[in-house]
């Protein structure tokens, strides 16, 4: 789950739910739904977080989609997961032990994936890209780039490899050389290609990325090794899309910008605050009428 849903984790209720007389009493009242303490007990017995904590992460969900929910369909939610999932078996890992180590189940990921699809809903439910803003990312932008790279670990190598390359700029023998050289396991089987990326990447190296974005067109190489600190790469472009006009790319850069907006913790902390107020949360235990405060402020209350 994202950190700013996350929030801070509190210290364990035990003695508050300990003197539960009711596992029927409200928590906390929210419009159209609330928050009993046998809910909260159940979900405390699975989490790995605190009390406070539990509970805040569990207003926000039910805000989210009592607000949002038509918005999220299961099958969104079963995509996203099964993306993860590949990603994972196709490096050679195992899925379920990554959820394990994160004290996940494929339960509470799932519900944790809906909880993110839901913010990204409500995110564009309130906040709208300006033109300036678009004409602004548009100067950033890079339309997705499609690469294969050889990794080798010593400068010399990778002039051996460009100048094979200069000799023979083929795929079949750019397949050989990523076969023989490249120190990249996950990729040096399959003529070292990499998914395609754009500017928004956040995974790759900055300077592996500005080089692949100076290759103009399908079969060009970078004839200088690009130096990171995995060691020296021999880019070679697969696919480079032409740049084209900013009116053509209006979805791709308003895409953009709510990538970006929703890794803003200040962004999307104002838009649960919204989401909130909305709901008109009433905390009923008086132990936890904080809890909200990393959202509402001193109050947790969002009347």
């Amino acid at each position: 789950m994202k950190k700013w849903i996350a929030g801070i984790a509190g210290i364990l209720l035990a003695v508050s739910l300990a003197g539960c007389s009711s596992g029927s009493e409200t928590v906390a009242n929210m419009k159209g739904t609330k928050i009993t303490k046998d809910e909260f007990y159940n979900e405390m017995k699975t989490s790995s977080t605190g009390g406070e904590a539990t509970l805040r992460n569990m207003i926000v969900e039910k805000a989210l989609e009592q607000q949002y929910g038509k918005k999220v369909s299961d099958a969104a939610v079963n995509k996203q997961y099964n993306s993860v999932k590949k990603q994972y078996t196709d490096a050679g890992q195992d899925f379920a032990a990554a959820l394990s180590q994160n004290s996940l189940t494929e339960k509470s990921f799932k519900a944790q994936i809906k909880t993110s699809l839901l913010s990204e809903a409500a995110l564009k439910a309130q906040k709208k890209p300006t033109e300036a803003q678009l004409k602004k990312q548009w100067k950033k932008y890079e339309p997705k780039i499609t690469v294969q790279h050889i990794l080798v670990a010593k400068e010399d190598t990778a002039k051996e490899v460009i100048a094979a390359l200069q000799k023979d700029n083929t795929e079949a023998n750019f397949k050989k050389l990523a076969k023989q050289y490249s120190t990249d396991t996950a990729t040096a089987s399959t003529a070292g290609k990499l998914a395609a990326f754009d500017n928004t990447d956040t995974q790759l190296d900055s300077t592996f990325k500005a080089a692949a974005f100076k290759l103009k067109k399908a079969g060009d190489f970078t004839t200088t090794a690009v130096k990171t600190s995995y060691g020296y790469h021999i880019i070679r472009a697969i696919k480079v899309p032409a740049k084209g006009k900013m009116s053509d790319h209006k979805k791709d850069l308003t895409d953009q910008l709510y990538k970006t907006w929703e890794s803003d913790e200040t962004i999307m902390t104002g838009v649960i605050k919204k989401v909130l107020t909305k709901a008109d949360v009433n905390i009923k235990d008086s132990d936890l009428k904080n809890v909200l405060s990393v959202y509402l402020g001193s109050s947790s209350s969002s009347k």
